[in-house]
């Protein structure tokens, strides 16, 4: 029987082919566009996401962050190649850590925080399928990014629009 951390092993190379293509794309020039005032900047948004395999180990070797403790303090990426190499890092740590892991610390509870404001209590399993879902959710955004500028799309679950013949 297949386990989560298993399933979770075999999610993060499957997403991350997507991923890989999408910060590829990201236009040096473009670093501080952002389609809307209150979006984020292209260069936020793709260092996010880059960065959110990390959190897969956070939820895994961790039982919080807190914000007031650890301010986030990006990575700074100048163009698409050190998105990538970025993401890479990430998930391959990610990756070491859950083939590391023992499937009983997913039970445990894990919390994000800034100081005495709790944002979120979770399991650690519902922390690593959050990052997921934050990946997918923010890679998404980075292709809205990604059209308005005119840049094709890479297929990401099959053929994208950019990809189909005429």
């Amino acid at each position: 029987m297949i386990t989560f951390l298993e399933t979770f092993q075999k999610e993060l190379e499957a997403e991350s082919v997507g991923t890989r293509k999408m910060l590829a794309l990201v236009p040096a020039d473009k670093m501080d566009w952002a389609p809307h005032p209150k979006s984020m900047k292209m260069k936020m948004l793709a260092t996010h996401i880059a960065e959110l395999p990390g959190w897969i180990s956070l939820g895994l070797t961790t039982d919080e962050l807190d914000f007031n403790a650890s301010p986030y303090n990006p990575e700074d990426c100048k163009n698409s190649q050190e998105m990538v190499a970025l993401y890479d890092r990430c998930k391959k740590k990610a990756m070491e850590d859950l083939a590391n892991a023992k499937e009983e610390v997913l039970e445990g509870k894990w919390t994000l925080r800034a100081g005495e404001t709790i944002y979120a209590v979770n399991t650690k399993q519902e922390t690593v399928r959050h990052a997921f879902s934050q990946i997918t959710h923010h890679r998404a955004q980075l292709g809205v990014y990604l059209r308005l500028l005119n840049i094709p799309i890479p297929g990401v679950y099959g053929p994208s629009a950019d990809e189909q013949q005429p």
